[in-house]
């Protein structure tokens, strides 16, 4: 392969590295504010305990519906009754919260002992009354994201079939109510008219409630209808999904729900980039207009006001490069978003690549690139993070986004670093959070031109004040 081929076309490497990231149980920590009348029961041991403590001592102003089942020695050993103990625990919650929903997430320890969570959780759902969804988001996964992707792969299996009476679809549909909050059935009945006819859409992908309606609001500018989100804001509001239904994902790290979508529940697939950027966000709904060939309006000047108005962020960033080492399987849309406002990206570490479910971001990160003139950044999955540090080194990029293992001894030998986990927790889909992207990626670059201009000896001297 020549020089020329190599900077032009995308390249693939695998290193098998160790994984430098987050347990994927963290993902209770945005799913049990997300799906407001659930309850997460997380099983494993007191290590998963300290774990959770930990991550979510941020999250003390919401309310925590989410609890630690802590095995013992007697459980690891057989000694115990697996169903009896958690038929106790799952009394307790349903007498102290009454959930909609039980979500039992397996760890670590529940794989290796070969707990039967799938086995044990039907008997006792009927036992107790509440339903129960059983998800496996261990730390055997590649990065802490994919627990989402676990639950609502697991979450599909009670998604209702063949609900025939359109008015029932309706009552069921959460957004639907939300949009048509205090409006009148006339002005809601003309509304509905102004959408095409096009098959049922069900969107997946667990994001704030803002960003749903605004997704929402941009899929309805084109005339087309969301049928319902997975997961919803309400278990007891799940969408219908059957046979036929089309489906698109927002976010890179849900395979496995797509998957399974495909195959246990016969939907079809609509494989779009990802909406992160402007440009991100008009490639999918083109996507999704062109797969119901529906002619897309207004999408080219909505993106050109959002990158007028990103100027001032893009000309600190504008010739400068960033190097991923990978963490959160966002990094190929966060660098093909980064390309387009005029960085340069050598390497994409990533901790696993579903090059199927990422395909279409993965062709316009490379039309991003021949587009912008730039060469085309090498992809490697599980990442053997020395050799990473050894590349730092010798490519000396000016902002390194990696995982938070990594951010202070970069930083103490003079590398900007941001952690990537910022960028999981962000709102930062959809046309009009492109903003805050920039504002999380410029942050270490605006830091060091901020202490050059006031200057290292003065802000020494006031460290040493304080």
């Amino acid at each position: 392969m020549t020089l020329a081929q190599e900077t032009t076309s995308l390249q693939f490497e695998c290193e098998t590295g160790n994984y430098h990231t987050f347990c994927p149980i963290s993902c209770v920590a945005w799913l049990y504010q997300k799906i407001e009348d659930s309850f997460f029961l997380v099983i494993g041991t007191k290590t998963c305990g300290y774990f959770l403590q930990n991550a979510m001592g941020v999250m003390i102003f919401a309310e925590p519906r989410y609890a630690m089942a802590e095995l013992e020695e007697g459980d690891i050993s057989a000694q115990l009754n697996d169903y009896e103990e958690l038929k106790r625990l799952c009394l307790q919650i349903k007498r102290d919260r009454n959930p909609s929903v039980i979500v039992w997430i397996g760890t670590c320890t529940t794989e290796i002992i070969k707990m039967d969570l799938e086995g044990l959780a039907p008997k006792l759902e009927s036992e107790i009354g509440i339903p129960i969804v059983t998800a496996r988001a261990n730390g055997l996964d590649y990065a802490f994201t994919q627990g989402e992707d676990t639950v609502l792969a697991s979450m599909a299996h009670k998604c209702p079939k063949n609900v025939k009476e359109e008015s029932e679809k309706q009552e069921r549909n959460a957004i639907h109510k939300l949009l048509n909050f205090g409006r009148k059935k006339e002005d809601i009945k003309q509304e509905e008219s102004e959408y095409k006819e096009h098959p049922p859409l069900v969107l997946f992908g667990s994001l704030p409630d803002p960003v749903v309606t605004n997704l929402t609001l941009e899929l309805k500018k084109q005339g087309i209808k969301i049928d319902g989100w997975l997961p919803s804001k309400r278990y007891t509001e799940l969408p219908v999904i059957d046979e036929g239904y089309y489906v698109s994902g927002v976010n890179p790290f849900l395979s496995r729900t797509a998957t399974t979508l495909m195959r246990r529940r016969k939907c079809k697939l609509i494989g779009a980039p990802f909406p992160i950027g402007p440009d991100g966000t008009r490639a999918w709904i083109e996507k999704i207009c062109s797969v119901f060939n529906i002619e897309p309006q207004g999408l080219e000047e909505r993106e050109a006001k959002i990158w007028d108005s990103l100027e001032d962020y893009i000309k600190l960033i504008r010739g400068k490069s960033v190097f991923f080492m990978g963490d959160n399987l966002l990094e190929i849309s966060l660098a093909r978003f980064l390309i387009r406002c005029g960085m340069t990206c050598p390497e994409i570490g990533i901790p696993y690549m579903d090059k199927r479910y990422q395909k279409a971001e993965l062709d316009f990160l490379e039309k991003t690139c021949q587009e912008m003139g730039v060469p085309v950044p090498k992809i490697v999955e599980k990442p053997d993070n020395y050799n990473q540090i050894q590349r730092i080194y010798e490519l000396k990029p000016d902002l390194v986004i990696t995982g938070m293992a990594h951010a202070n001894p970069l930083e103490a030998r003079g590398i900007n670093t941001k952690w990537s986990v910022e960028f999981t927790f962000a709102q930062i889909h959809g046309f009009t959070n492109a903003r805050d992207i920039l504002e999380l990626a410029t942050r270490p670059l605006r830091r060091n031109n901020n202490l050059k201009e006031l200057g290292w000896e003065k802000l020494v001297k006031e460290e040493a004040i304080i």
